[in-house]
C-alpha cells in the first residue's frame, strides 16, 4: 500500500526556559508521509523552521525505538499519543487524517519542571531510585544461575515489573501526578526476588519518602496510569507497594 500525504495543523507548546511563560503556538506540517513516525514529522517541522531561521522546537529523543521514553511527550491530551502500549516515537502518522489537528504538549507535574518547549527535567525520577532502588550483592564472579531457586510466578511477576522504562507517562496521566506506578514498579521487580529481599524494608520507606519529598501526588486509584503507560506495567503493582510499606512499617523492627 502506497503512503498518503496529510497536511496537519500542529499546535505546539512553547517555552522559552524554565521561568518563562509558555503559549501554544500554530505550525502547519505539510505533505508528511504517512509512513512517517511522529518524531520524523517534527523533525521536518523543524528543518523547515531553520531554513527560515526561526528557533526548532525542543523535545527530546534517544533510541527512537520504544526502549528508553525520554521522548515523552503530550499529544491530544494523553502521554504518547494515541494508542497504547507504544512510546511517542513508535506512534506514526498513519493513525491521523488529513487535515487533522494535533495538540502536543509536555508532562504536566511540579515535579516535571519544564525545562524549554516539549523537554522536562524527569531526574526525580533518578532521585528516587539512588534513595533505594538497589540491591547489596558480593564481588566476584558471577553465581550459578541455579543456586537460587526462585518460583517461577516471581519471576514473571518480577520481570513484568522490571519493563518500566521510567518515561513519566504515569505521572502525566495522573490527575495527582502521582509516581506510585513508577515506585511500585520498581519496589514490585526487587522486593519479589531473593536478591533484592535484604533491603527490603528500608528500600521501600526511603523511596516512598523521597516520591513525597519531591512532591508527587498520591494515587487515588483512577488507573490512567496503567493505561497509558507504554510498558502497560500493571495497577496491581500499586498494592504490592502499599503492602511492602506497611509491612516495612508494622511488622519489621528495620526503621528509616
Amino acid at each position: 500500500m502506497s503512503s498518503k500525504k496529510l497536511n496537519l495543523t500542529l499546535k505546539v507548546w512553547r517555552q522559552p526556559g524554565p521561568n518563562a511563560k509558555g503559549e501554544f503556538k500554530t505550525y502547519y506540517a505539510k505533505n508528511i508521509s504517512s509512513d512517517a513516525s511522529f518524531l520524523e514529522m517534527l523533525d521536518i517541522v523543524n528543518e523547515e523552521l531553520e531554513a527560515k531561521g526561526e528557533e526548532p522546537i525542543a523535545y527530546e529523543h534517544d533510541c527512537r525505538e520504544g526502549i528508553c521514553g525520554t521522548c515523552g511527550m503530550v499529544i491530544n491530551g494523553r502521554p504518547h499519543g494515541p494508542l497504547q502500549g507504544i512510546t511517542t516515537c513508535q506512534l506514526h502518522m498513519r493513525h491521523f487524517k488529513d487535515g487533522d489537528v494535533i495538540y502536543i504538549e509536555p508532562f504536566r507535574a511540579r515535579a516535571f519542571p519544564v525545562i524549554k518547549d516539549l523537554i522536562v527535567d524527569r531526574s526525580a525520577f533518578d532521585k528516587i531510585i539512588q534513595a533505594g532502588g538497589f540491591i547489596s550483592v558480593n564481588t566476584g564472579s558471577a553465581p550459578e544461575a541455579n543456586s537460587i531457586p526462585v518460583k517461577k510466578e516471581n519471576a514473571d511477576l518480577a520481570m513484568d515489573a522490571a519493563a518500566c522504562i521510567g518515561c513519566g507517562a504515569c505521572v502525566a496521566a495522573c490527575p495527582n501526578a502521582s509516581a506510585m506506578l513508577f515506585v511500585s514498579a520498581k519496589v514490585s521487580h526487587l522486593a519479589l526476588l531473593p536478591q533484592g529481599l535484604p533491603e527490603r524494608e528500608i528500600r521501600v520507606q526511603r523511596m516512598v519518602a523521597k516520591m513525597d519529598e519531591l512532591g508527587f501526588g498520591n494515587c487515588s486509584n483512577i488507573g490512567a496510569c496503567e493505561a497509558e503507560c507504554p510498558k502497560e506495567i500493571k495497577i496491581t503493582n500499586i498494592a504490592r507497594l502499599n503492602r511492602e510499606f506497611y509491612r516495612a512499617k508494622f511488622l519489621s523492627n528495620v526503621e528509616e
